[in-house]
C-alpha cells in the first residue's frame, strides 16, 4: 500500500530549518541584537534549498505554498477564539485602530500610484494589482499576501503568490533592522522612559501568556491541547464546507458568479475568522466557553505563525524575483519609508499615553507581523506593563471589520484587468481614498486642536 508523505516531508524540512535557526540564534549575537525571529532565519535557509537543491530530489515549493495558505486560516481561527482578559480604554483602542487603518490606505494608495507610473512609462505590462502587495506583504502578512497574490494568478498575474511572499520577507527585514535603529534613536532623543531601557529577555524573545483557569480537561479524558486543536480544525472544516456551498450557489450566477467564487477562496482566512467569532459566541451561549483557553490557543497560533513565516520565505521563487526586481526594489524601499514617516507623524499627535510604545508596536506589525511588533515592544517594555499590547489586540478586532470591504476591493483591479474594464481601477482608488478621508477625520476629532501642530516635524514631542 502506498501512502502520501508529501506534506510530512515539507513539514520535516521546515522543522529542521527552524531547529537550525534556533541554534544559530543561540550562538550568534547578531541575530539576538537585531531581534531576527527564528522563523525568518529558517525561511532564508529554506530559500536556496527549495530553489536549487530540492528540485534535484523532485521537490518543489507547491507544498510550502499550501502550508502557508492553511496555516494562515488556522492562525486567524486561534486568535479569534481567544478571550481578551483586560478591559481597555475605548479612546486608546480606537486611536490604535485608526493608526492601523491609516497604513492600510496609505500603503495601498502608494502601491497603486507607483504601479500606474510604471505602467505608463517603462513596464506597460505590469499587473495593475502589483502595488497592493505592499499592503498585503507589509501590513497583512505573508499568508494573506500569498493567498490573494496566488488568486490573482488566475487573472494573469504570473508569480503573484511569490511576489506577495517577497514583499512579506522584505517587511520582516525592515521591521527587524529599521525597528532596532528607531528604538536606539528614540533612546538618544529621550522618547522612552528611562526605567524601561533594560531589554530583559531579548535573547530568547519569549512572550509569556496568561494562564486561564478554564481548561478542556473538564470535558473528559482528552488532552487540553488536543481539544483546543480539535475546535480550531473543526471550525476550519466548517469554513471549507461553507465556501463549497457558497461556490455552488454562485455557480447559478454564471461567469460573474464563478469569478467571485474564485476570489472568495483566496480570502478563506476572512471566512475562517468570521466563523470562529460565531463559534466563540455559540460556546458562550452554551456556557462551555471555559473549555477553550488562551494558553493553548496562543500555542496553536504561535506554532502556526512560526511554520507559516518560514515556509512563506522558503516558497519564494528567485526566477520570479528576477523578473520583477525593479518594481519590488522601488516599492519595497518607498513602502517602508512612507510607512515610517506617516505612522510616526500620525502617532505622535494621536496618542495621549505611552506614545512611542504604541508606535513601535504598530510599526513592527505594519511591516512584519504582530509577533515582530511584540518583539520590538518587548525591547522597551519587557514585561508588557504598558497597555500597548492589549490595546492593540482590541484594536485589531475593530480593524478586522473595517478591513473586510478593504480586502474584498483588492480584487477589483485584477478583475478589471481580466475583463478589460478600467472602471474597476478607479473604484478601487476611490475606496482607498475614502478610507484615508475617514482616517483623517477621525484623527482630527481625536487629536483635537493639536492635530496639525508643527506639521513639519515627523515626531512631535508633547
Amino acid at each position: 500500500m502506498t501512502f502520501s508523505w508529501s506534506i510530512l516531508i515539507d513539514l520535516g524540512i521546515v522543522s529542521l530549518a527552524l531547529l537550525t535557526a534556533t541554534l544559530i540564534r543561540a550562538r550568534v549575537p547578531f541575530f539576538q541584537k537585531y531581534l531576527i525571529p527564528n522563523s525568518v532565519t529558517a525561511g532564508f535557509l529554506l530559500l536556496p534549498f527549495y530553489n536549487f537543491l530540492a528540485p534535484l530530489a523532485g521537490l518543489n515549493t507547491e507544498g510550502l505554498g499550501n502550508l502557508v495558505f492553511h496555516l494562515l486560516s488556522l492562525t486567524f481561527i486561534s486568535m479569534c477564539l481567544r478571550k481578551i482578559p483586560r478591559k481597555a480604554s475605548g479612546k486608546s483602542v480606537f486611536s490604535m485602530a485608526i493608526a492601523i487603518l491609516s497604513q492600510y490606505s496609505i500603503q495601498s494608495l502608494l502601491g497603486i500610484g507607483i504601479t500606474f507610473l510604471f505602467i505608463a512609462t517603462i513596464i506597460p505590462d505590469l499587473f495593475p494589482s502589483f502595488g497592493l502587495l505592499i499592503t498585503l506583504g507589509f501590513a497583512l502578512g505573508p499568508g494573506q499576501a500569498f493567498a490573494i497574490g496566488k488568486g490573482w494568478e488566475e487573472y494573469g498575474f504570473i508569480g503573484g503568490g511569490t511576489v506577495g511572499l517577497t514583499f512579506a520577507a522584505l517587511g520582516f527585514l525592515w521591521a527587524c533592522f529599521a525597528g532596532i535603529l528607531i528604538i536606539n534613536r528614540a533612546r538618544k532623543k529621550n522618547w522612552i522612559d528611562k526605567n524601561s531601557n533594560n531589554p530583559i529577555g531579548i535573547k530568547n524573545n519569549e512572550i509569556s501568556h496568561t494562564e486561564d483557569s478554564g481548561t478542556a480537561a473538564g470535558f473528559g479524558a482528552i488532552d487540553p491541547m488536543a481539544y483546543n486543536l480539535a475546535v480550531v480544525l473543526g471550525i476550519y472544516l466548517i469554513t471549507f464546507l461553507f465556501l463549497k456551498l457558497l461556490t455552488f450557489l454562485l455557480s447559478f450566477a454564471g461567469g460573474l458568479g464563478a469569478d467571485l467564487a474564485t476570489s472568495l477562496w483566496g480570502i478563506t482566512f476572512i471566512f475562517a475568522a468570521m466563523i470562529a467569532v460565531a463559534a466563540k459566541r455559540l460556546f458562550s451561549a452554551l456556557r462551555i466557553d471555559f473549555s477553550i483557553d488562551n494558553r493553548h490557543l496562543n500555542r496553536i497560533a504561535g506554532t502556526s505563525v512560526d511554520f507559516m513565516v518560514a515556509a512563506s520565505i522558503g516558497a519564494i521563487s528567485l526566477v520570479i524575483i528576477g523578473r520583477y526586481w525593479l518594481p519590488i526594489m522601488v516599492m519595497g524601499i518607498l513602502g517602508v519609508a512612507v510607512t515610517a514617516v506617516s505612522l510616526f507623524w500620525l502617532s505622535s499627535r494621536l496618542f495621549r499615553d505611552h506614545v512611542f510604545y504604541r508606535t513601535i508596536l504598530i510599526f513592527g506589525a505594519m511591516t512584519g507581523t504582530l509577533p515582530t511588533g511584540l518583539a520590538l515592544l518587548r525591547v522597551i517594555d519587557p514585561e508588557f506593563e504598558t497597555p500597548a499590547a492589549s490595546d492593540y489586540m482590541y484594536a485589531v478586532g475593530i480593524v478586522f471589520f473595517f478591513a473586510i470591504p478593504f480586502i474584498f476591493s483588492m480584487n477589483f483591479p485584477a478583475y478589471g484587468y481580466s475583463t478589460g474594464n478600467s472602471i474597476y481601477y478607479w473604484i478601487t482608488v476611490c475606496i482607498y481614498f475614502s478610507y484615508l478621508i475617514f482616517v483623517l477625520v477621525a484623527f482630527r476629532i481625536i487629536a483635537g486642536k493639536g492635530a496639525f501642530l508643527k506639521s513639519g516635524k515627523i515626531w512631535l514631542i508633547k
